[in-house]
Protein backbone atom coordinates (compact mmCIF):
# COMPACT_ATOMS: atom_id res chain seq x y z
CA UNK A 1 0.00 0.00 0.00
CA UNK A 2 2.52 2.49 1.02
CA UNK A 3 4.46 2.00 -2.85
CA UNK A 4 0.71 2.44 -4.21
CA UNK A 5 0.39 5.43 -2.54
CA UNK A 6 3.77 6.69 -3.26
CA UNK A 7 2.97 6.22 -7.16
CA UNK A 8 -0.21 8.04 -6.79
CA UNK A 9 1.05 10.97 -5.42
CA UNK A 10 3.73 11.54 -7.25
CA UNK A 11 1.38 11.04 -10.23
CA UNK A 12 -0.81 13.56 -8.59
CA UNK A 13 2.06 16.14 -8.44
CA UNK A 14 3.34 15.62 -11.75
CA UNK A 15 -0.48 16.30 -13.26
CA UNK A 16 -0.63 19.54 -10.49
CA UNK A 17 3.06 20.60 -11.82
CA UNK A 18 2.36 20.21 -15.62
CA UNK A 19 -0.99 22.03 -15.26
CA UNK A 20 0.66 24.62 -13.62
CA UNK A 21 3.48 24.80 -16.28
CA UNK A 22 0.88 24.84 -19.49
CA UNK A 23 -0.97 27.51 -17.81
CA UNK A 24 0.26 30.39 -20.44
CA UNK A 25 -0.94 28.52 -23.15
CA UNK A 26 -4.42 29.08 -21.68
CA UNK A 27 -4.19 32.73 -20.63
CA UNK A 28 -2.20 33.25 -24.38
CA UNK A 29 -5.68 31.59 -26.04
CA UNK A 30 -7.69 34.58 -23.92
CA UNK A 31 -5.12 37.71 -23.81
CA UNK A 32 -7.58 39.70 -26.15
CA UNK A 33 -9.41 40.32 -22.48
CA UNK A 34 -7.53 42.43 -20.05
CA UNK A 35 -5.40 40.98 -17.40
CA UNK A 36 -8.32 42.39 -14.80
CA UNK A 37 -11.17 41.12 -16.10
CA UNK A 38 -9.58 37.54 -16.71
CA UNK A 39 -8.46 37.64 -12.51
CA UNK A 40 -12.57 38.85 -12.13
CA UNK A 41 -14.13 35.64 -14.03
CA UNK A 42 -11.36 33.35 -12.34
CA UNK A 43 -12.65 34.36 -9.01
CA UNK A 44 -15.80 34.30 -9.63
CA UNK A 45 -15.96 30.78 -11.67
CA UNK A 46 -13.38 29.39 -9.04
CA UNK A 47 -15.83 29.86 -6.34
CA UNK A 48 -18.44 28.44 -7.95
CA UNK A 49 -16.47 25.17 -9.24
CA UNK A 50 -15.38 25.02 -5.50
CA UNK A 51 -18.92 25.46 -3.36
CA UNK A 52 -19.81 22.35 -5.73
CA UNK A 53 -16.54 20.26 -4.85
CA UNK A 54 -17.07 21.46 -1.15
CA UNK A 55 -21.10 20.74 -1.23
CA UNK A 56 -20.34 17.21 -2.52
CA UNK A 57 -17.75 16.36 0.03
CA UNK A 58 -20.14 17.42 2.61
CA UNK A 59 -17.51 19.59 4.14
CA UNK A 60 -19.71 22.45 4.71
CA UNK A 61 -19.44 21.47 8.31
CA UNK A 62 -15.78 23.18 7.93
CA UNK A 63 -16.72 25.69 6.36
CA UNK A 64 -19.28 26.84 9.04
CA UNK A 65 -16.70 25.95 11.59
CA UNK A 66 -14.49 28.29 10.14
CA UNK A 67 -16.72 31.19 9.81
CA UNK A 68 -16.71 31.59 13.29
CA UNK A 69 -12.86 31.81 13.85
CA UNK A 70 -12.36 35.68 13.33
CA UNK A 71 -8.42 35.23 13.28
CA UNK A 72 -8.28 32.89 10.66
CA UNK A 73 -10.73 34.73 8.43
CA UNK A 74 -8.49 37.33 8.86
CA UNK A 75 -5.22 35.72 7.32
CA UNK A 76 -7.40 34.13 4.94
CA UNK A 77 -8.21 37.78 3.67
CA UNK A 78 -4.58 38.39 3.55
CA UNK A 79 -4.02 35.37 1.53
CA UNK A 80 -6.52 35.95 -0.87
CA UNK A 81 -5.07 39.57 -1.60
CA UNK A 82 -2.05 37.81 -1.91
CA UNK A 83 -3.08 34.92 -4.18
CA UNK A 84 -4.89 37.41 -6.39
CA UNK A 85 -2.23 39.41 -6.97
CA UNK A 86 0.10 36.66 -7.66
CA UNK A 87 -2.84 35.70 -9.83
CA UNK A 88 -3.43 38.98 -11.62
CA UNK A 89 0.76 39.43 -12.11
CA UNK A 90 0.99 36.18 -13.56
CA UNK A 91 -1.53 36.89 -16.31
CA UNK A 92 -0.24 40.25 -17.27
CA UNK A 93 2.84 38.84 -17.48
CA UNK A 94 1.93 35.99 -19.80
CA UNK A 95 -0.67 38.61 -21.91
CA UNK A 96 2.33 40.81 -22.42
CA UNK A 97 4.98 37.98 -23.59
CA UNK A 98 6.95 38.15 -20.32
CA UNK A 99 6.26 34.13 -19.76
CA UNK A 100 10.37 33.52 -19.15
CA UNK A 101 10.17 36.41 -16.18
CA UNK A 102 7.27 34.31 -15.03
CA UNK A 103 9.07 30.76 -15.04
CA UNK A 104 12.23 33.07 -13.06
CA UNK A 105 9.96 33.67 -10.30
CA UNK A 106 8.26 30.10 -9.80
CA UNK A 107 12.25 28.61 -9.95
CA UNK A 108 12.90 31.56 -7.34
CA UNK A 109 9.91 30.57 -5.12
CA UNK A 110 11.66 27.27 -3.40
CA UNK A 111 15.03 29.26 -2.52
CA UNK A 112 12.55 32.05 -0.60
CA UNK A 113 10.57 30.00 1.17
CA UNK A 114 14.09 28.58 2.86
CA UNK A 115 14.94 32.27 3.31
CA UNK A 116 11.49 32.50 5.14
CA UNK A 117 11.83 29.59 6.99
CA UNK A 118 15.13 31.35 8.33
CA UNK A 119 13.64 34.43 9.10
CA UNK A 120 10.47 33.56 10.48
CA UNK A 121 10.20 30.18 11.48
CA UNK A 122 14.02 30.11 12.92
CA UNK A 123 14.16 26.95 10.45
CA UNK A 124 17.89 25.62 10.53
CA UNK A 125 18.61 24.33 6.86
CA UNK A 126 21.38 22.69 5.56
CA UNK A 127 24.91 24.02 4.12
CA UNK A 128 23.77 23.62 0.66
CA UNK A 129 20.34 25.62 1.49
CA UNK A 130 22.51 28.09 2.48
CA UNK A 131 24.69 28.27 -0.51
CA UNK A 132 21.91 28.04 -2.68
CA UNK A 133 19.85 31.22 -1.35
CA UNK A 134 23.35 32.84 -1.90
CA UNK A 135 23.44 31.81 -5.09
CA UNK A 136 20.21 33.22 -6.06
CA UNK A 137 20.91 36.27 -3.99
CA UNK A 138 24.04 36.37 -6.14
CA UNK A 139 22.57 36.45 -9.38
CA UNK A 140 19.43 38.87 -8.82
CA UNK A 141 22.43 41.66 -7.59
CA UNK A 142 24.67 40.80 -10.57
CA UNK A 143 21.56 41.76 -13.12
CA UNK A 144 20.92 44.51 -10.61
CA UNK A 145 24.54 46.03 -10.55
CA UNK A 146 25.47 44.87 -14.55
CA UNK A 147 22.91 46.00 -15.97
CA UNK A 148 20.75 48.29 -13.56
CA UNK A 149 17.62 46.39 -13.69
CA UNK A 150 16.02 44.24 -11.04
CA UNK A 151 13.30 40.84 -11.88
CA UNK A 152 10.59 42.74 -10.18
CA UNK A 153 8.24 40.93 -11.88
CA UNK A 154 10.20 37.47 -10.62
CA UNK A 155 10.44 38.07 -7.49
CA UNK A 156 6.88 39.71 -6.82
CA UNK A 157 5.75 36.23 -8.36
CA UNK A 158 8.06 34.62 -5.85
CA UNK A 159 7.23 36.76 -2.77
CA UNK A 160 3.68 36.47 -2.88
CA UNK A 161 3.36 32.76 -3.53
CA UNK A 162 5.92 32.28 -0.83
CA UNK A 163 4.08 34.58 1.87
CA UNK A 164 1.02 32.73 0.66
CA UNK A 165 1.99 29.16 1.46
CA UNK A 166 3.67 30.15 4.52
CA UNK A 167 -0.07 31.55 6.05
CA UNK A 168 -1.78 28.88 4.88
CA UNK A 169 0.78 26.22 6.56
CA UNK A 170 0.44 27.96 9.65
CA UNK A 171 -3.64 27.83 9.15
CA UNK A 172 -3.84 23.89 8.35
CA UNK A 173 -7.26 23.90 6.22
CA UNK A 174 -7.75 21.72 3.21
CA UNK A 175 -7.11 23.01 -0.11
CA UNK A 176 -10.77 22.98 -1.30
CA UNK A 177 -12.15 24.70 2.35
CA UNK A 178 -9.48 27.04 2.46
CA UNK A 179 -9.95 28.13 -1.72
CA UNK A 180 -13.31 28.36 -0.98
CA UNK A 181 -13.49 30.91 1.81
CA UNK A 182 -10.38 33.13 -0.51
CA UNK A 183 -12.69 33.22 -3.28
CA UNK A 184 -15.79 33.77 -1.29
CA UNK A 185 -13.83 36.89 0.40
CA UNK A 186 -12.99 38.34 -3.23
CA UNK A 187 -16.50 37.27 -4.50
CA UNK A 188 -17.97 40.67 -3.64
CA UNK A 189 -15.12 43.00 -4.89
CA UNK A 190 -15.27 40.79 -8.69
CA UNK A 191 -19.24 41.12 -9.05
CA UNK A 192 -18.76 44.94 -8.20
CA UNK A 193 -15.58 45.28 -10.21
CA UNK A 194 -17.84 43.31 -13.13
CA UNK A 195 -20.99 45.40 -12.17
CA UNK A 196 -19.08 48.53 -12.94
CA UNK A 197 -16.80 47.66 -15.65
CA UNK A 198 -16.80 49.77 -18.90
CA UNK A 199 -15.63 47.31 -21.39
CA UNK A 200 -16.83 45.33 -24.24
CA UNK A 201 -15.61 42.07 -22.88
CA UNK A 202 -17.64 42.80 -19.97
CA UNK A 203 -20.53 42.33 -21.69
CA UNK A 204 -20.69 37.75 -22.09
CA UNK A 205 -22.97 38.70 -24.91
CA UNK A 206 -20.82 40.74 -26.88
CA UNK A 207 -17.84 37.56 -27.07
CA UNK A 208 -17.32 35.21 -29.24
CA UNK A 209 -18.57 31.62 -27.77
CA UNK A 210 -14.65 30.51 -27.63
CA UNK A 211 -13.90 33.30 -25.87
CA UNK A 212 -16.73 32.67 -22.93
CA UNK A 213 -15.89 28.98 -22.97
CA UNK A 214 -12.50 30.27 -22.22
CA UNK A 215 -13.66 32.65 -19.25
CA UNK A 216 -15.75 30.30 -17.70
CA UNK A 217 -13.04 27.79 -17.47
CA UNK A 218 -11.25 30.07 -15.50
CA UNK A 219 -12.56 27.75 -12.66
CA UNK A 220 -11.01 24.40 -13.94
CA UNK A 221 -7.50 26.35 -14.44
CA UNK A 222 -7.68 27.07 -11.24
CA UNK A 223 -9.23 24.53 -8.93
CA UNK A 224 -7.71 21.23 -11.08
CA UNK A 225 -3.77 21.39 -10.33
CA UNK A 226 -4.64 22.90 -6.44
CA UNK A 227 -6.49 19.89 -6.04
CA UNK A 228 -4.28 17.29 -7.87
CA UNK A 229 -1.55 19.24 -5.80
CA UNK A 230 -3.31 18.10 -2.36
CA UNK A 231 -3.74 14.88 -3.03
CA UNK A 232 0.03 14.78 -3.84
CA UNK A 233 1.14 16.35 -0.71
CA UNK A 234 -0.35 13.89 1.79
CA UNK A 235 1.03 10.83 -0.26
CA UNK A 236 4.50 11.97 -0.95
CA UNK A 237 7.57 13.07 1.32
CA UNK A 238 8.16 16.74 0.68
CA UNK A 239 11.83 16.33 -0.66
CA UNK A 240 9.59 14.73 -3.74
CA UNK A 241 7.44 17.44 -3.79
CA UNK A 242 9.72 20.04 -4.02
CA UNK A 243 12.09 18.30 -6.33
CA UNK A 244 8.88 17.81 -8.71
CA UNK A 245 8.02 21.49 -8.22
CA UNK A 246 10.77 22.71 -10.70
CA UNK A 247 8.22 20.71 -13.63
CA UNK A 248 6.03 24.08 -13.64
CA UNK A 249 8.75 26.90 -14.24
CA UNK A 250 10.85 24.20 -16.90
CA UNK A 251 7.60 24.38 -19.03
CA UNK A 252 7.11 28.11 -18.85
CA UNK A 253 10.45 28.39 -19.68
CA UNK A 254 10.06 25.96 -22.73
CA UNK A 255 7.00 27.30 -24.13
CA UNK A 256 8.62 30.82 -23.91
CA UNK A 257 11.35 30.42 -26.03
CA UNK A 258 9.72 28.01 -28.47
CA UNK A 259 6.13 28.52 -28.42
CA UNK A 260 5.81 32.25 -27.32
CA UNK A 261 8.94 33.43 -29.54
CA UNK A 262 10.86 35.15 -26.30
CA UNK A 263 14.83 35.11 -26.33
CA UNK A 264 17.11 35.13 -22.95
CA UNK A 265 18.38 38.84 -22.12
CA UNK A 266 21.95 38.80 -21.67
CA UNK A 267 21.52 39.52 -17.74
CA UNK A 268 18.78 36.88 -17.25
CA UNK A 269 21.34 34.13 -18.33
CA UNK A 270 23.31 34.85 -15.66
CA UNK A 271 20.31 35.15 -13.12
CA UNK A 272 19.31 32.09 -14.69
CA UNK A 273 22.38 30.16 -14.12
CA UNK A 274 22.98 31.16 -10.91
CA UNK A 275 19.16 30.08 -10.04
CA UNK A 276 19.46 26.71 -11.43
CA UNK A 277 22.82 25.70 -9.39
CA UNK A 278 21.16 26.80 -6.46
CA UNK A 279 18.23 24.37 -6.91
CA UNK A 280 20.91 21.28 -7.99
CA UNK A 281 22.47 22.18 -4.64
CA UNK A 282 18.50 22.24 -2.86
CA UNK A 283 17.85 18.85 -4.55
CA UNK A 284 20.89 17.12 -3.89
CA UNK A 285 20.87 17.95 0.04
CA UNK A 286 17.01 16.82 -0.36
CA UNK A 287 17.95 13.43 -1.15
CA UNK A 288 20.66 13.03 1.08
CA UNK A 289 18.09 14.20 3.63
CA UNK A 290 15.54 11.44 2.20
CA UNK A 291 18.52 8.57 2.67
CA UNK A 292 19.35 9.58 6.20
CA UNK A 293 16.01 9.32 7.20
CA UNK A 294 15.01 5.92 5.23
CA UNK A 295 18.51 4.36 6.89
CA UNK A 296 17.33 5.82 10.56
CA UNK A 297 13.71 4.23 9.80
CA UNK A 298 14.66 1.35 8.96
CA UNK A 299 17.78 1.18 11.63
CA UNK A 300 14.36 1.40 14.04
CA UNK A 301 12.81 -0.83 12.60
CA UNK A 302 15.55 -3.55 13.10
CA UNK A 303 15.58 -2.82 16.83
CA UNK A 304 11.93 -3.39 17.44
CA UNK A 305 11.61 -6.71 19.37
Amino acid sequence: MPEQQLQRGTLYAIAAYVMWGIAPIYFAAVKTVPADEILMHRVIWSFLLVLGLVLAQRQWGQVQALLRQPKKLGLLFITATLIASNWLVFIWAVTNNHVIDASLGYYINPLFNVALGMLLLKERPGRFSLIAVALAAIGVLYQLFQYGSVPYLSLFLASTFGIYGLIRKQIKLQATTGLLVETALLLPFALLYWLLLDSPSANLAHNSLTINALLLAAGIVTTLPLLAFSAAAIRIPFYLLGMLQYIGPSLMLIMALTLFNESFKPEQIVTFGCIWAALVLMSIEGLQKAHTKRKANRSGRGLTP
